[in-house]
Order: structure tokens, then C-alpha cells, then sequence
């Protein structure tokens, strides 16, 4: 066990930010439970409780042994995981009889053996980030031309955001606005931007007329995306429209207190609330001092994320600092967005704080390689007088 604390490296902050927003994960997942036992009929708790500390002991192992790798090896396995993401996410979407119930798609992958089921989608964003990193360091000091960018950059993109759409629309504008963002960091001309992103909306246009024409290709997208926003706007009264009123309720209930851990109601009315709406939870039982302790723990992660990211000893580092923990703090805003009814229903969860092991292992990996960047520069600050060939060889791969 020493041992093990001893090659725990990197930034301690952000080790005790994770590890206190993994703590407090098991009240409100153990709490917000109870519904999902009832519906099951087994009224045993206790099993997803166990099963939320299988994920996030998994998660905190992939993100022990991530920070033991050095992070410039992370270049040249992205990009072998290109080609497979995009065969995961290919036969994710084509294998027969596995649908989301809920929106008719498929999204999940069962992994044999173990009984548990992974969403290649996630993973595929976590390998998107570190692939535009290592392109746009590599371009760093070349005059950009799009012509040249469009193969080795864009292709890979297109396809991977094109195979997650059908199946999950919020996760796709995610990515691709990360994306932009990391691109718009890592100075790529604004004016080919801005044209990437009117394509993209263009492209959106036509696989939504596409869809129209012949619904029977991926049945209910279209239309589950236009119900979201329509309910979102006028208010109708729908499924998405309950489980809305259902967390503004517990919201509204939680008052400046909450009603104490465990006491929620609407845990027991409200659909996925130990995933997608757990933030209501949170605010129900701890009311809006508990919510507000929730956002400093995750604006406290942004600026160390940014500190981490100044002080990378290479581009690429800086730019996989931004690229994989940007993300995390985004998808924190989408989830606790749509809870307070800022945004239309999503499916995002909290991360490292709703149940699901998918969401759970690839947030700790990316915050692993995070962890990574940062023994590098550490590594370097101690070094930082040597002249090694070995670090001038680093940083012309």
C-alpha cells in the first residue's frame, strides 16, 4: 500500500478534487438508488452502490497506471486508435437487437465475461482530443493551408462525429465544439474555422433531411431530437417535460438546506436520477449550499486544469491538458444545465458523480494523461539544466 501512494505523482490538488468528488458520489448515488431498486424488484440498494465503487475503483486504477505512462507516448497511440474507434462505433451502430429503450438507438457495447456494457462513443472523444492535440502541435510553427489539414485532420473527425450522430446528437455536438475550441487554441485560423463550422451545420442539415426521407433507416431521430426541443420550448406535456418538473420540484424543495442525506421524495418519481438528474438530487437533500459546494469542487478542477496546461513543458502537453479536461468541466455545466432547465434533456451525466462506468473509467483516464502531462513537467523543472538529446528528440516527433 505504500508503495502505491509513493508512485502517486502529479498534481495533489487535483487528486484531492477527484477524490472528493468520488467520496461524495456514493450518498447521493446510494440515495437516489432506492428508485431504481423498487423498479427492478430487488429493493436491494445496496447492489448499485457496490456496483458504482466496482467503476470507480476500475476508474481510479486506469487513471493510476495513465499517470504512469509518459504522456508523449499518448501521440502515436492515438493514432492507431483512430481506425479503431471507428470500427468500435461502426459496430455499435449496425449490431442487431441491443436499443436504448428510450430512444430506439444503439449506443453500448456488452462487454463479455463481465456483464457490463461500454459506449465506444466516449471513448471515441476522449482519443478525438489527443489526435487534434498531437496535429495542431505538429503544425505549430507551418504557415496552415486547409487543403493540407483536411485529410490528416478533418476526415478522421468527420467520421467519427458522423457514426456517434445517429445514435446520440448531444454527445456529438459536445465533441465537435470541443473540438473547435481546442483548434481555436491551438491557433488555427479563425476564417477556416468559422467554415468548418457553417459545414458542419450544413452537414447536420442533410442527414436530417436524409433521416426525413427515409425514416427507416434510424427510426425516431429526428424526431426525438425535434420533440426535446419543442417540449423544451412550449412547455407540452411529455415524458421529457415530467422528468423536468419532477427536478425543479426537488430543487425547489431543497430550499438553502436540503432535507437531509437520504430524504429526498422525488427520487422515487424522477426517471434516471442517479445518472442524468442526480444534480436535482443533490440540491433536494442538500440543498443550495450543497449544490454551490458541488461547482467551487468543479471550478476549483478548471483552474487547475489551466494551471497544469501553463505549466507543460511542450505545446502537445498544454494542448492535451485543455483538450481532455475542458471537456469534463463542460459536460459538468451541460448536466447541471438541463436539471435547472437551462438546456433541453441531454442524457449527459455528472461527471465522476452519477452511476455508469463508462463515463466513470473514460473520465479517469483522461484525467490520468492530465495527471501525466504534469510529471512531465515536473520531470523537466528538476532537469530543467540538462541538456538531454533525448528531450530535443521529444519535441521534433
Amino acid at each position: 500500500m505504500n508503495n502505491i501512494f509513493e508512485n502517486i505523482q502529479g498534481d495533489k490538488t487535483l487528486w484531492a478534487v477527484l477524490i472528493l468528488l468520488a467520496g461524495f458520489s456514493f450518498l447521493p448515488v446510494y440515495s437516489a438508488a432506492s428508485n431504481l431498486a423498487y423498479v427492478s424488484a430487488s429493493g436491494n440498494t445496496f447492489n448499485f452502490l457496490f456496483k458504482h465503487f466496482i467503476h470507480l475503483s476500475l476508474g481510479f486504477t486506469f487513471m493510476y497506471l495513465m499517470q504512469k505512462i509518459p504522456y508523449h507516448y499518448f501521440r502515436g497511440i492515438s493514432i492507431l486508435m483512430i481506425p479503431v474507434v471507428i470500427v468500435l462505433l461502426l459496430y455499435t451502430l449496425l449490431q442487431p437487437g441491443v436499443t436504448d429503450s428510450l430512444t430506439n438507438t444503439n449506443r453500448w457495447i456488452k462487454i463479455p465475461f463481465v456483464g457490463f456494457t461500454f459506449q465506444p462513443s466516449t471513448l471515441a472523444g476522449v482519443i478525438l482530443m489527443i489526435y487534434v492535440s498531437r496535429y495542431l502541435a505538429k503544425i505549430k510553427d507551418v504557415e496552415i493551408r486547409f487543403s493540407q489539414t483536411i485529410l490528416p485532420l478533418w476526415i478522421p473527425i468527420l467520421l467519427i462525429l458522423l457514426l456517434i450522430l445517429p445514435a446520440n446528437f448531444s454527445t456529438t455536438a459536445i465533441i465537435f465544439s470541443m473540438v473547435i475550441l481546442l483548434c481555436f487554441v491551438g491557433g488555427y485560423p479563425i476564417k477556416y474555422l468559422l467554415g468548418i463550422i457553417f459545414s458542419g451545420v450544413l452537414v447536420l442539415s442533410i442527414f436530417i433531411l436524409t433521416i426525413k426521407a427515409y425514416p427507416g433507416v434510424f427510426p425516431n431521430r429526428v424526431d426525438t431530437w425535434k420533440s426535446r426541443i419543442e417540449n423544451f420550448v412550449n412547455k407540452e406535456n411529455t415524458t421529457e417535460n415530467y422528468q423536468i418538473e419532477k427536478a425543479k420540484i426537488a430543487i425547489a424543495t431543497g430550499g438553502v438546506r436540503g432535507l437531509g442525506p437520504g430524504k429526498s421524495v422525488q427520487k422515487n418519481f424522477l426517471p434516471q436520477s442517479s445518472s442524468d438528474f442526480i444534480f436535482a438530487i443533490i440540491i433536494e437533500e442538500y440543498g443550495l449550499i450543497g449544490g454551490l459546494f458541488l461547482l467551487t469542487v468543479y471550478v476549483l478542477f478548471l483552474l487547475r486544469i489551466i494551471i497544469i496546461s501553463n505549466k507543460a513543458d511542450s505545446v502537445f502537453g498544454s494542448l492535451l491538458v485543455i483538450g481532455l479536461g475542458i471537456p469534463i468541466v463542460f459536460q459538468a455545466l451541460v448536466n447541471i444545465g438541463v436539471s435547472v432547465e437551462l438546456f433541453p434533456i441531454t442524457g449527459q451525466p455528472l461527471p465522476l458523480i452519477s452511476s455508469g462506468g463508462t463515463s466513470i473509467w473514460m473520465t479517469c483516464i483522461a484525467i490520468g494523461i492530465i495527471q501525466s502531462v504534469r510529471n512531465g513537467s515536473e520531470l523537466k523543472t528538476n532537469n530543467e539544466n540538462e541538456d538531454s538529446p533525448l528531450d530535443i528528440l521529444k519535441e521534433t516527433i
